[in-house]
């Protein structure tokens, strides 16, 4: 039995992502999903609010949130999945929960997310130096 969990081990980590994209919940994120249809593929976008993350090692995902024409649609996207692209990162969110599910109640401004201000590093000051004579 330990011969099949080591197997299971082994193939989970030839699959799972190198290198993962820095985002967290309460960021605005442009997901960039393969979609094949029929012997097409192409790279769809959705953008949309990132409300909850589930850490499983291999079954990792994100649930990101988006208004369409009025109507709220979430979509759970796994992040080792090789039909992801690229998650890139709009607008970083301040927030002090794990989970935004209460978003889903709020409509128009009561659903906007304060946006982190992230403050640049400051370099060290260059001293003039005295003339050589």
């Amino acid at each position: 039995m330990s011969e099949v969990k080591a197997g299971i081990k082994e193939v989970a980590a030839a699959q799972m992502k190198k290198e993962l994209d820095q985002f967290k919940v309460g960021d605005t994120v442009k997901v960039h999903f393969k979609i094949v249809e029929g012997k097409n593929e192409r790279i769809q976008v959705y953008e949309g609010l990132v409300i909850a993350m589930k850490n499983a090692q291999i079954g990792k995902t994100f649930t990101v949130r988006k208004n369409s024409y009025g109507v709220g649609v979430e979509r759970i996207f796994p992040i080792h999945s090789p039909r992801i692209a690229k998650v890139e990162l709009v607008r970083p969110g301040k927030v002090r929960r794990a989970k935004l599910y209460y978003i889903r109640g709020k409509i128009g401004k009561a659903a906007k997310i304060k946006e982190l201000i992230i403050k640049k590093q400051k370099q060290p000051k260059r001293v003039a130096e005295p003339p050589q004579g």
